[in-house]
């Protein structure tokens, strides 16, 4: 009797094991990538804002190669194990190329990601000392950088949610959890990308302006809803949004607290800290909304569904950001925790405009309510491909 019940307890520990390793390390990995490119993303913009000069080996260059190095190593030893040890079973599930190897599309935009962001550090090199320190933003090189950064970052997020979509009925609680949690780690260091990406037209000193809201209007529905559309799990926009917020906070918390000093002339700010970046956007209101709709209407026509969505994102994104930069524009946030005391080296602190609305940035009444109808027309269609976005991300298992 007692070995019986021995041998049961034994089978049902190994079945939790092999649920627990059902989840390849290479996407624990290609997730943790995505955070190091994220914050060296941040760490990088701030090492410009203070320092100036940096070099192919500055530490927040360091911290995004190596983002590319593990999610290129593990997907690639992934995809090699599959198209060479691997059994018909396991050759199936993924996607054949070149006629030999095979792999799951998520290791596939990991590696070629990680490819393009390693070929553009010694032609980011080259640039530099042939044209100068950073000529432009969008240099060649920088342009390879950062579509490789965003293809680990998408392939970190689908390698998640093809893994979640494969398993759904045959894992436990646990596992569950955790691909719950990674696909909201995944998406989260995505949306910080987006944000970092499109962040020069949400300065607080321009959110009284019509043109910055239709910029959201198109670019955080795409993924927002997407995101919440995809997930078979509750509240997946609004975890995603909570992981972007304490990952943009959390680097205005840190980067301060080490201190650097401008190497690069003029210097008009005299600082002796690493001055961060934005403190983030309060996503976290129009991702619940988000939810709360998909939640409720997911079986509806989906070009309804799109309209209610964009209704929803502006209603809640609006007031949100059109007060929170005033308030961020006032004495309270520029302490440590909101961090508006933040300048660049390169900026004069006793300009006009610090800590007002630019001049002929405030839209008039009317300009703003016509100026709003095209944000939610561009909110609608935006919603309209996040919806068959994210219905093919809810049905990818490759």
């Amino acid at each position: 009797m007692n070995q019986s019940n021995t041998l049961v307890i034994d089978s049902s520990i190994e079945l939790s094991e092999s649920k627990a390793r059902a989840i390849p390390t290479y996407i624990y990995a290609s997730v943790f990538a995505s955070f190091c490119i994220a914050t060296g993303l941040l760490w990088d913009i701030s090492w410009h804002m203070t320092v100036g000069r940096d070099g192919l080996l500055s530490p927040p260059h360091i911290l995004i190669y190596l983002g590319a190095v593990i999610s290129g190593v593990f997907s690639g030893v992934k995809v090699l194990k599959n198209s060479f040890w691997g059994s018909k079973d396991e050759k199936a599930e993924n996607i054949k190329f070149w006629g030999i190897f095979h792999g799951s599309l998520g290791s596939m935009f990991c590696i070629w990601g990680a490819f393009a962001m390693l070929t553009s550090a010694p032609f980011d090199d080259w640039w530099h000392n042939t044209y100068g320190l950073d000529v432009k933003i969008l240099s060649p090189p920088h342009a390879l950088l950062g579509l490789g950064m965003i293809m680990i970052q998408f392939g970190a997020m689908i390698s998640v949610i093809s893994t979640q979509n494969r398993m759904k009925a045959n894992m436990d609680e646990k596992t569950k959890t955790h691909l719950q949690w990674l696909f909201a780690l995944s998406s989260g260091f995505l949306l910080v990308m987006v944000y970092t990406l499109t962040s020069e037209y949400f300065y607080p000193n321009a959110m009284h302006q019509v043109f910055p809201y239709q910029v959201a209007a198109i670019v955080f529905p795409l993924f927002i809803v997407s995101v919440a559309y995809a997930s078979p799990f509750k509240f997946a926009a609004t975890k995603m949004s909570a992981i972007y917020m304490i990952t943009m906070a959390a680097m205005v918390w840190i980067l301060p607290l080490f201190k650097a000093e401008p190497l690069l002339s003029p210097v008009l700010n005299h600082i002796d800290r690493f001055q961060p970046y934005h403190f983030p956007m309060i996503l976290i209101l129009p991702a619940l909304a988000i939810d709360i709709v998909t939640m409720k209407y997911k079986a509806q026509n989906k070009w309804i569904l799109a309209i209610i969505l964009s209704i929803a994102f502006l209603l809640v994104f609006i007031p949100t950001q059109w007060y929170f930069s005033e308030f961020l524009l006032t004495e309270y946030a520029r302490g440590w925790f909101f961090g508006r005391f933040s300048l660049p080296y390169f900026v004069n602190p006793d300009g006009n405009y610090r800590y007002m609305f630019y001049p002929g940035s405030v839209s008039s009444i009317f300009s703003l309510g016509i100026g709003l109808l095209y944000a939610l027309i561009i909110g609608i269609l935006s919603s309209r491909i996040a919806l068959a976005w994210g219905n093919w991300m809810s049905q990818v298992k490759r």
